[in-house]
């Protein structure tokens, strides 16, 4: 066996709590500073209600230098699956139709800017919550091993 862990590489933080909602989320900032990577987990649940072009979740990431003037992340800041691209206001995930079973979507960050935020974005009505949670990774650390004490919950 290797000894290689990747405990001592990365270090995992909640951006959007797992809960079941029904209206707008938003992270608190995320400070990647001391790493080389990041990665958003976007986790979803079975749909509360069958999404249409109206009735949506949009996962949007936005990012900054000063941690005051966040900005949309654009194709150039983001790895996103094959074929797909950043939306308007920088939609990483849409959902618009029916969503019957849970996925996992990885958002690979690549932008320059040292804080990250990401809204999970309610459009339209919804009669019945979805759950949901977005967890960052962060990788490639510049001093290893990386300092669990330093996590933030």
């Amino acid at each position: 066996m290797a000894d290689y862990d990747l405990k001592n590489d990365i270090k995992v933080s909640q951006a959007i709590a797992y809960g079941s909602y029904d209206a707008d989320q938003a992270s608190a900032a995320h400070d990647s500073m001391g790493f080389k990577g990041l990665t958003a987990i976007i986790n979803v649940g079975v749909g509360g209600i069958t999404f249409t072009d109206t009735n949506r979740i949009d996962f949007k990431m936005t990012h900054s230098d000063d941690d005051v003037t966040y900005v949309a992340v654009t194709d150039d800041d983001v790895i996103l699956d094959y074929g797909l691209t950043v939306g308007t206001g920088g939609i990483v995930k849409s959902l618009v139709a029916a969503h019957a079973a849970q996925d996992r979507t990885t958002v690979g960050y690549r932008g320059k800017k040292r804080y990250q935020k990401m809204t999970a974005d309610f459009g339209g009505t919804h009669a019945s919550p979805t759950p949901l949670g977005v967890d960052w990774v962060d990788s490639h650390p510049i001093s290893k091993p990386v300092n669990q004490a330093d996590w933030a919950a």
